[in-house]
């Protein structure tokens, strides 16, 4: 009985052995198994350490390649406090090269991490000092590869790229906007060490960055470059409280240069106040647009048919009376009978109170709507405007006459660029956009495209040619003339805005503008300027805005490759106007014979000898009457 007893304990304990071995080697098969990497994690972060490489940023190109904003390669100071020996030494040693106190630099050394990134000063270093600590051999004291932010044409485009803060994060603009493309992910340098950090002889492990995902925008560099040269001449000459200017493609929506004055360098933002910085004037600015909006009450007269410009006449004595208010025309005395041709080419507000009174408010408030004004166009930028409109149960007959000619509503000159381009591109309103694509960075594959975005219908093939017809006119004929380039076809409108400030319009203080498109029988730029307080000259958007909007649309006729147009209108000169004129051919005449015909050029002579065997420009040619002709001479 006593041996039978034993023999059960005996099997209960055999028993209880052989479960707890199961168990065990179930328990080694699950971590093994199971909890393999996670505890291969756990292990190694104990005796691994990481000195971080930082990836570089997505570069932002123009529609054509051009780089707008790089990336340049720096180095940062990283300290593995375990491995520093002598932490005093070390400390006034690297206080001295990068110009901090000792007790400022003791506290990284001595800090109780793994890793220490010296911030800020040991930042981003020059090679020269990258240099001197890379010399020191000092022990824990590592230097890592860092992205700066590089923009190759510092101020170009600033408020609308935006810039980056130390760590590479973009801070506003298109930086901030599209940051989670832009910004890449770190690499690494992984090497071993003991439980007191201590570096152990094993091989280094090297993890590469993933750089950030470029950008690809609808600039055009070249008539972005020519907007920002005609802007800055513009404060130079007149001293405007501010500046600003837009092109724009009229069949799609894409911008194709945008700036403003004041701008900023994006690589010493620090320098800048933040609303020099945050006031991109463009899509935020919101100011009474002047006569420039009467493209809008223009087109929505001719879309209901209330206007023959050519055939009906209308007799501006200088003012028209709206209720108890006298509107004045700009030119004293007025403009006499004309036809609403004239009106539009001499920008007559009296005509176009006519015109808003046919119209009526509800009519002409919805065509405002619908061209896209007291709503954001969502262009991709932020901060954009919405401006103002009136309240239509407040608006009488005097609000009426004074919004159809531009006075009383505010808008934003995205919104009057947008809605100009709707006017002449055939009548579809279409949403601004200057993102065109995103882009894998090492194969350039398209991740995201933007295309053209309708947005609706406003006006009819027919009424777009009509204001084209006159816009035209406004160039040829009216007070846009400073606009005209010979051949090219250039429609326009000049403005003149009163501003206002505590409710009150200040006196000798104005917005001038002026929106120009080309070429004028089929738009591919249209162009919007505007100066604010410009100083020492009569302020008109013909005589500040439209030459430099001429300029700009000079040198888009050679970005874009546009050719000269058959079935222009002929200029009419005003007295003291330089006049266009045909270089006439001297090409095989004498000298004699050549100054006889050139009597109104200026002449430079090449080579020697007494014939010309070459003209520039080509006979046939039109220029401005006083400009240079160069002749090649021969024997």
């Amino acid at each position: 009985m006593f041996f039978k007893a034993i023999h059960t304990r005996m099997k209960i304990v055999l028993l209880f052995i052989f479960l707890l071995f199961i168990l065990i080697i179930g328990k080694v098969f699950y971590i093994q198994v199971f909890q393999y990497k996670k505890l291969n994690k756990y292990a190694s972060s104990l005796w691994s350490r990481n000195l971080p490489i930082e990836a570089n940023r997505g570069k932002i190109f123009d529609r054509n390649g051009v780089v707008l904003a790089d990336n340049i390669t720096t180095t940062s100071l990283v300290l593995i406090p375990n491995q520093i020996k002598d932490k005093d030494k070390t400390a006034e040693l690297l206080a001295n090269i990068l110009n901090v106190s000792k007790e400022e630099m003791m506290k990284h050394v001595s800090k109780k991490t793994s890793i220490e990134r010296v911030h800020p000063e040991g930042r981003r270093l020059s090679y020269e000092i990258a240099d001197k600590i890379n010399d020191l051999k000092l022990p824990g004291v590592y230097l890592v590869k860092e992205s700066k932010r590089e923009y190759p044409y510092d101020t170009v485009l600033s408020h609308t790229l935006g810039f980056v803060g130390i760590d590479n994060q973009g801070l506003s603009g298109l930086e901030l906007m599209y940051d989670k493309y832009l910004t890449g992910s770190y690499g690494a340098i992984k090497y071993f060490s003991d439980a007191k950090g201590a570096r152990l002889q094993l091989n280094e492990v090297y993890e590469k960055p993933q750089d950030g995902i470029n950008m690809t925008l609808t600039i055009n560099y070249e008539i972005q470059a020519s907007l920002e040269r005609e802007l800055d001449n513009a404060v130079s000459k007149y001293n405007p409280d501010q500046a600003l200017g837009i092109a724009m493609d009229p069949k799609t929506g894409e911008i194709l240069a945008i700036s403003s004055r004041p701008n900023f360098s994006p690589s010493n933002y620090s320098d800048y106040t933040i609303e020099e910085i945050n006031r991109n004037l463009p899509i935020w600015a919101t100011y009474e647009p002047g006569s420039t909006f009467k493209i809008i009450t223009l087109a929505t007269a001719l879309e209901e048919n209330l206007v023959d410009l050519e055939k009906e006449k209308f007799t501006d004595t200088g003012s028209i009376k709206v209720e108890n208010a006298r509107i004045k025309c700009w030119k004293h005395g007025g403009h006499g009978t004309q036809s609403f041709l004239e009106v539009v080419e001499n920008s007559c507000n009296p005509g176009f109170v006519i015109l808003g009174q046919r119209i009526g408010k509800d009519k002409l408030f919805d065509y405002i709507k619908k061209f896209g004004f007291g709503q954001k166009t969502g262009v991709d930028l932020n901060g954009e405007g919405s401006g103002i409109l009136f309240n239509l149960d407040k608006v009488g007959p005097v609000e009426l006459a004074t919004t159809a000619f531009g006075q009383g509503v505010s808008v934003t000159p995205i919104q009057q660029i947008t809605a100009v381009s709707a006017a002449i591109n055939g009548g579809t309103l279409l949403k601004p956009y200057i993102v065109k694509s995103l882009n894998e960075p090492e194969t350039n594959t398209i991740i995201k495209e933007t295309t053209p975005t309708v947005v609706r219908k406003v006006i009819s093939e027919d009424t777009s040619e009509k204001v084209r017809m006159a816009l035209e006119s406004v160039v040829s004929n009216g007070t846009g003339g400073n606009a005209f380039i010979e051949g090219y076809r250039v429609g326009g409108k000049t403005g003149t805005a009163q501003k206002v400030k505590d409710g009150r319009y200040m006196v000798g203080n104005y917005i001038v503008s002026f929106m120009g498109f080309l070429p004028a029988d089929d738009p591919e730029i249209v162009v919007y300027i505007a100066i604010d307080n410009a100083k020492g000259v009569t302020q008109y958007g013909g005589t500040v805005a439209a030459p430099i909007a001429r300029n700009v649309l000079l040198d888009a006729i050679n970005a874009l490759g546009i050719k000269k147009r058959e079935g222009a209108s002929e200029k009419e000169y005003k007295y003291g106007e330089k006049k266009y004129v045909e270089v006439p051919n001297v090409t095989g005449l004498s000298v004699k014979e050549a100054m006889t015909k050139l009597g109104s050029f200026k002449v430079e002579f090449s080579g020697t000898g007494e014939i010309i065997s070459y003209q520039s420009p080509k006979a046939g040619e039109k220029i401005y009457e006083g400009e240079t002709i160069r002749l090649m001479l021969t024997e």
